[in-house]
Formats: C-alpha cells, sequence, structure tokens
C-alpha cells in the first residue's frame, strides 16, 4: 500500500486520463471498444482514478500489448491488394478531418424580425414547432444541395449532430448552406443524430416557416409569452 501512495504521489494529474491513438492500425475507436464509454472515430480515452490498481494496469498492458502482435501478425501476411486497403484506412483514419463549417444563420421566421442583421435566433419556438408532422418533411442531401443552389432557404427542424465529435452541426430554425452539405459528405462516422440515411434531412414545408413568421414575437418580447395582434 505504501508503494502504491509512492507511484500515484509521483504522477501528474494529467496522466490519469490515456488517450490511445489506434489510427496506424486501422482500427477505429468503436471497434476497440464495443461498449463505448469514452471513444473517438480513432482514439480511446482511458479514464483511471486513485482506486485504480496495479494489476489493472498491468491487464490493460497485456491486452493491449495482445492486440498489438495480432495486428503485426495480420498485417505480416496480408496480399499486396489487402495491404494497399490496409494502408487506405489508416491514411482515412489519420488524415485531418474536415473542420467543423461555420453556422450558417437563422431563417428570418427564427429571429426577432429586427431590421439590424443578427445570429440570434428562437431555438425553442423552432424547436416545438416541428412537433406538428405536417409541417415538416424528409428531404435528401441532393435535393437540399439542389435547392441551395437555387437561392431557397432550407431549415432543419432539429439537432443534427454527428458522433464523434458530436457537436450539432445544426440546430432547429437553422438554414443549409453549402459548407454544411460538404462537411457532412466528408464525414465517415456511424452515426449522426437527427439525420435518417434512408429518408434524408428532416426540414420545414413552406407553409410552416409562413405560419412561424406571422406568430414571431415582436421585438423586446419574451418569446415565451403569446404573441400579440
Amino acid at each position: 500500500m505504501p508503494g502504491q501512495e509512492r507511484a500515484w504521489s509521483s504522477l501528474e494529474e494529467s496522466t490519469a486520463q490515456l488517450d490511445l491513438g489506434r489510427g496506424q492500425a486501422a482500427l477505429e475507436g468503436f471497434e476497440l471498444v464495443q461498449k463505448q464509454i469514452e471513444t473517438s472515430r480513432n482514439t480511446v480515452l482511458f479514464m483511471t482514478t486513485i482506486g485504480t490498481t496495479r494489476s489493472s494496469v498491468a491487464y490493460l498492458i497485456e491486452v493491449l500489448v495482445t492486440i498489438a502482435r495480432e495486428l503485426d501478425d495480420q498485417i505480416t501476411g496480408m496480399s499486396p491488394v489487402e495491404r494497399a486497403t490496409h494502408e487506405r484506412a489508416v491514411h482515412r483514419l489519420t488524415a485531418p478531418s474536415a473542420p467543423l463549417p461555420d453556422f450558417s444563420g437563422f431563417h428570418p421566421s427564427f429571429t426577432d424580425g429586427r431590421a439590424l442583421p443578427t445570429r440570434e435566433g428562437d431555438v425553442r419556438r423552432a424547436y416545438y414547432l416541428a412537433y406538428n408532422d405536417s409541417y415538416c418533411e424528409y428531404v435528401t442531401p441532393n435535393e437540399i444541395e439542389q435547392r441551395v443552389e437555387n437561392g431557397e432557404q432550407v431549415v432543419s427542424t432539429t439537432y443534427v449532430t454527428p458522433y464523434p465529435p458530436g457537436f450539432p452541426v445544426l440546430v432547429p430554425g437553422q438554414v443549409f448552406s453549402q459548407q454544411i452539405l460538404s462537411f457532412m459528405r466528408s464525414l465517415d462516422t456511424p452515426e449522426i443524430h437527427g439525420y435518417r440515411a434512408e429518408c434524408g434531412y428532416r426540414v420545414y414545408l413552406d407553409k410552416a416557416l409562413e405560419i412561424a413568421a406571422t406568430t414571431r414575437p415582436a421585438p423586446g418580447q419574451d418569446p415565451r409569452d403569446p404573441p400579440g395582434p
């Protein structure tokens, strides 16, 4: 016990988080850890505490060494075609990912209606308006891209959040942009909240945006109050 205390006292606080990169092995984080606690597409984050024992760390290292040896054996036995496929997977996981797109802006129906431009919008009103399914439709990415190119404003009804990284790319009431569509196309993440691959994105119909514009709170009015006459 005294030895363990001395060992822990010699560690800096930052070493309690072990970030294991798996890109060079062509293993994605969620492939290495079936029960996802803290993973990304190419890393696994191990969290240790003062209660972590030496045997636990030794077992972790033993498992990682076993995985590394198995990967070495697999790579050694690969054919040229398999090796090329492996190298492409490594490049995909280690190449810098696309930067998050800039915020495009809210549709005017979900702003306060002031003459001056603003990035602020009423996310709450945009979120709850989508509870009415008759105001919404599903549109494929290609169709949205065509609409945007034609100058139309396509508006998201919900949060669209790729995981990882787990950061919303779209929020309720926000308009699509070419930059957002390009970023979404570049992703290879297995999970995107707010997007259905078989249907597309859930967006507002024009009639919903017209209704939202007519019920928009007056400047200075609390959005939670009923709209005035």
